[in-house]
């Protein structure tokens, strides 16, 4: 371990100031995650206003995501470029110069460019996030402190909808992005005063055919199925050639960095079973998460007829609940490891997609709002837990290439997760309207709409099937190597 016991990056080990560090990054990634959704609650609004189809309004979303899964397998090789301070900051620069782009963004192509700018932002944050905790926490206390970092991934895009619901009740949506814009600032500015370097940057050798290639990869795949959640279905030209190019860039990419003495992503983490376990197990709970996020919002608008403030007012209740576990959900895991919490997590997550896949125009928002709470109950059972235990068992030289494959591959299954969601919606609707008589009747619409949302959650259902399959098989690490 050389003299990193004694000394992280350029700051003694004991002249580290924790709590401010965590409090920077808590911050700062609950402002940026909270954008991830909050613009869900306003798509109807923007698509009234743009003009614009549903499956467009969705590339808000997407495109969001398509920059992280392109942008965060080369944050590993970023922070070992760059400190930890160089990096908070730009983060947080781009951050506030995408909100602020947002805020005052007359058309929907301005709003796209300023989601991919915002989108950039938050893919230098998060991997910072988690590499800069597992370098200043011991292993037996990470639980906890992954379970408030979990509050914020998790609790921000869970009130998101709520809080911009409230806005958009008396403003329009471009205040979503006003208020988080001080907020940012604030953030920007604490992190200046105590933000530390933990990390000493080596500056390796950059490789730009893999850069190339992990950007074709990983772009191409989530461009493939973002384009088959927009309505060109999946046998596109499109779709098709996006795939093939996503596939073959990806196998390229990994043979190479297998080969490579200094990979730019290293997929030796891959070794270690509780990381790939670990790591399936939050795509599974990205996937469900994401598609929910995006389902819930339009089918209380749209089924249900719902003000965008009532429909937030719904969601609330999970969000809290879901923020307030996390921590607990963190300090049992700790104590007891991570069998028990993620299969019976997995579990409560599937038997409430079950009941979500059973909502008609007649359902009551009492059962939408206990089936909310009982996924994110779930949800926070599985998420946490399943990280921490994953990148506990990588050598610490892995943390910065584990927490960069976990933080890609979750953001690519919510782009996946949220395609798909749409797409089985659209075409749940058309098989729907396909099978009445009197096409004119307004009511067939909103039956059409709701039969397609039915249809997206038996999506979910299937996931979660995926997820307790691979939950059984996820054992407690005991971590060898010291801080």
């Amino acid at each position: 371990m050389g003299n990193t016991q004694v000394k992280t990056g350029d700051v003694a080990a004991s002249d580290l100031r924790v709590v401010p560090i965590i409090i920077s990054f808590v911050v700062a990634g609950f402002i940026g995650l909270f954008s991830e959704t909050a613009l869900n609650m306003a798509l109807t609004n923007l698509i009234e206003n743009f003009g614009i189809h549903e499956t467009t309004a969705q590339w808000l979303t997407t495109g969001y995501l398509l920059t992280l899964g392109i942008l965060v397998p080369v944050s590993g090789l970023i922070m070992q470029w760059f400190t930890t301070r160089q990096l908070f900051i730009t983060a947080l620069v781009a951050s506030i110069i995408g909100t602020f782009i947002a805020a005052i963004a007359p058309s929907f192509s301005v709003l796209m460019i300023a989601r991919v700018v915002q989108a950039i932002g938050t893919a230098l944050l998060l991997p910072l996030m988690f590499n800069t905790i597992l370098m200043i926490v011991p292993p037996h206390k990470r639980g906890r402190i992954m379970g408030i970092i979990g509050l914020v991934i998790m609790f921000a895009p869970a009130v998101g909808p709520t809080i911009s619901g409230l806005i958009l009740k008396s403003l329009s949506w471009h205040w979503i992005f006003w208020i988080s814009l001080p907020l940012l600032i604030g953030a920007l500015i604490f992190g200046w005063i105590f933000m530390q370097n933990v990390t000493n940057p080596t500056k390796p050798k950059i490789d730009i055919l893999s850069i190339v290639l992990s950007t074709f990869g990983f772009g191409g795949i989530v461009f493939g199925f973002s384009s088959a959640g927009e309505g060109g279905g999946w046998g596109s030209a499109t779709v098709i050639v996006s795939m093939i190019i996503g596939a073959v860039s990806l196998l390229f990419f990994t043979i190479r960095q297998l080969k490579m003495e200094q990979p730019v992503l290293n997929l030796r983490a891959f070794k270690y079973p509780m990381f790939t376990i670990g790591l399936l197990l939050v795509v599974v709970c990205m996937m469900v998460i994401l598609s929910s996020m995006i389902l819930l919002p339009l089918y209380l608008q749209t089924s249900l007829s719902l003000s965008t403030f009532a429909a937030g007012l719904l969601l609330l209740p999970g969000g809290i609940i879901n923020g307030i576990l996390s921590p607990v959900m963190g300090g049992l895991f700790d104590k007891f490891g991570p069998k028990w919490l993620v299969t019976i997590g997995i579990v409560i997550v599937t038997g409430a997609m079950f009941g979500f896949s059973t909502i008609t125009i007649e359902t009551s928002s009492a059962f939408i709002i206990a089936l909310h709470i009982i996924t994110m109950v779930g949800v926070s059972m599985v998420m946490m837990p399943a990280q921490t235990n994953g990148l506990n068992q990588l050598p610490r030289e892995l943390y910065p290439d584990g927490t960069a494959i976990m933080n890609t591959l979750q953001q690519v299954a919510g782009a996946i997760g949220t395609a798909v969601a749409i797409s089985i919606l659209s075409s749940g609707a058309e098989g729907f309207m396909s099978t009445v008589e009197d096409k004119a009747n307004p009511l067939n619409p909103l039956l059409a709409f709701t039969a397609g949302i039915q249809d997206a959650f038996v999506f979910a259902i299937i996931m979660g099937i995926v997820g307790l399959v691979v939950a059984l098989f996820i054992k407690r690490v005991k971590v060898e190597h010291p801080m």
